[in-house]
């Protein structure tokens, strides 16, 4: 087996929470009919192949499908290469680090289609849904924990067949919540896991946030 990097992306306070992502540097080694069986029997919700270090040519897969964006595979790839540019099979996509320590990507609603973000009355009532809720499609959902502030507490449940039962921070949901609400947010989501967002520049693109570090 190729060798495998392990990082948590979107941690929270302290450095608690965050979703395990697996790197193989070598992407190259690995043949594309191999990917996907890779990614499943790794089980992290994505696993990045790294094809071009230098130009940031990735590609990025589930247990089981490929993915043309995903959030925090993108920030964890962002933060371990160094670039300023990945290139995922959906675009051209920015990278930075602010004088913070959060690493960021710029990244549109429209490459991470099929999310169905629902509302609920309160965090508690997010807490309290079962893993998975019943029904189909890729479900974020969400419900202010201070409007004000542009807070908000949430849980992804993907809902695609495989062992991914609940993800414990999807960049990719939080993209297409932030262009749907048209607001910068703050996302508590999962155990202790949390998602920068705010609109950007060209129209259309949002940029997403967090901390990465090695498990």
């Amino acid at each position: 087996m190729s060798e495998v990097e392990v990082l948590r992306v979107f941690t929270g306070p302290g450095g608690a929470g965050g979703n395990l992502l697996g790197v193989v540097r070598d992407g190259g080694s690995v043949p594309p009919a191999r990917r996907q069986r890779l990614a499943a029997e790794l089980g992290y919700s994505e696993t990045v192949f790294v094809d071009d270090p230098v130009r940031g040519r990735v590609r990025i897969f589930t247990p089981s499908v490929e993915l043309p964006f995903a959030g925090h595979p993108l920030v964890g790839v962002a933060w371990l290469l160094g670039v300023d540019v990945l290139r995922p099979p959906a675009g051209e996509v920015p990278a930075w680090t602010d004088a913070d320590g959060l690493v960021w990507i710029r990244g549109r609603a429209e490459w991470a289609p099929g999310r169905i973000t629902e509302q609920y009355d309160s965090p508690a009532a997010v807490d309290a849904l079962p893993a998975p809720p019943p029904g189909e499609g890729w479900l974020y959902a969400w419900a202010w924990s201070d409007e004000p502030a542009g807070r908000v507490r949430a849980r992804g449940f993907p809902r695609r067949g495989d062992a991914i039962v609940e993800d414990e921070a999807t960049g990719a949901a939080a993209t297409v919540l932030t262009a749907r609400l048209g607001r910068p947010l703050t996302i508590h989501q999962g155990t202790a896991s949390l998602i920068h967002t705010r609109l950007s520049s060209p129209a259309g693109t949002v940029d997403i946030g967090g901390h990465v570090s090695r498990t």
